[in-house]
């Protein structure tokens, strides 16, 4: 992972972190629950912002990487990689 892209994800997950422990809160305080559920879709959003930061940093320079190698296998085993990812995230 690239360096930029490691500290923006650390500070995200961080915020997220904090997001969180506040949903927790709300449900010992027994928040309305409308509430609390916006709130988890703020993080799950945050959670997906994370997740394609990750993955446009993976593309940038692993897959880029292995396309520029020439090596077939190192290639076939990037693509396999993405489509398991996607695979799990549409299903």
């Amino acid at each position: 992972m690239q360096a930029e892209t490691k500290i923006s994800c650390t500070k995200r997950l961080s915020r997220i972190e904090g997001q969180v422990r506040g949903l927790a809160k709300m449900v010992e305080d027994d928040r309305y629950c409308i509430d609390i559920v916006t709130q988890i879709a703020a993080v799950r959003a945050a959670l997906r912002k994370v997740e394609e930061e990750v993955l446009r940093d993976h593309v940038a320079h692993c897959v880029e990487h292995a396309i520029q190698s020439g090596d077939a296998e190192e290639q076939r085993t990037k693509i396999a990689e993405l489509m398991a990812v996607f695979g799990r995230a549409s299903g």
